[in-house]
């Protein structure tokens, strides 16, 4: 038969079993949990500073932060450039021509109406983006014409309109195959992975999709 004193310490050494486990099993993880959950909340707070958004930030498949986007488009790279057009129309053998510059501004950059997260395991970070695109490409200043008359096929106002539209089909086309896209994805790819190894965490990014969606939005 255990004797009062021995049942007394059996029962003490059971509760602090039962205690040590409890700290491994509940305590520790729940508080590495909740710096887990502050860091990353704080990895937004950043990234918000830095491009006025907040992407969908989960923490071990828990969702810490959800998506805030309260612009819709995100435009990291913006670029100007001097365009060259030159307009022509031919008419019982007579050419006439229109040759036209001007300055155009491209911002290359995301959607942000479509999905963008950072999934985050211990000291690992996967972003995920929508593939960067040329968002918009602007007339800015004054359009330089310089016109040649056929013999007798003149340049009048309404080819000088069929010309402006061309010229301006052909700067957003200039625009979508020049490196502003790869640009605009240099420069999100860095800011992030400052971001990121400020807080300790080594980046992974990639893309929706493999193929950039060179996608040209008309102002």
């Amino acid at each position: 038969m255990f004797s009062n004193k021995k049942i007394f310490l059996v029962i003490i050494l059971l509760a602090m079993v039962s205690f040590t486990a409890y700290v491994i099993v509940v305590v520790i993880p729940a508080r590495l949990a909740e710096k887990s959950y502050d860091g990353a909340k704080q990895i937004g707070r950043d990234i918000a500073k830095a491009f006025q958004f907040t992407p969908e930030i989960t923490v071990n498949n828990t969702v810490v932060l959800q998506q805030q986007t309260p612009i819709l488009e995100l435009a990291t790279i913006k670029q100007q450039f001097q365009h060259q057009y030159s307009w022509t129309n031919t008419w019982a053998g007579s050419t006439k021509k229109i040759d036209i510059q001007g300055v155009f501004e491209s911002k290359a950059g995301f959607d942000l109406n479509k999905k963008f997260s950072i999934h985050i395991n211990n000291d690992k970070a996967i972003v995920i983006l929508p593939p960067p695109q040329v968002l918009s490409v602007e007339l800015i200043g004054d359009i330089k014409f310089n016109d040649e008359h056929g013999v007798w096929n003149w340049v009048n106002e309404q080819d000088r309109a069929h010309a402006i539209e061309a010229f301006q089909r052909d700067a957003r086309k200039f625009a979508a195959q020049a490196n502003f896209i790869q640009q605009a994805k240099v420069t999100m790819e860095e800011k992030l992975r400052s971001i990121l190894k400020s807080h300790g965490k080594e980046m992974a990014i990639r893309f929706e999709n493999d193929t950039i969606n060179r996608v040209i939005r008309e102002r």
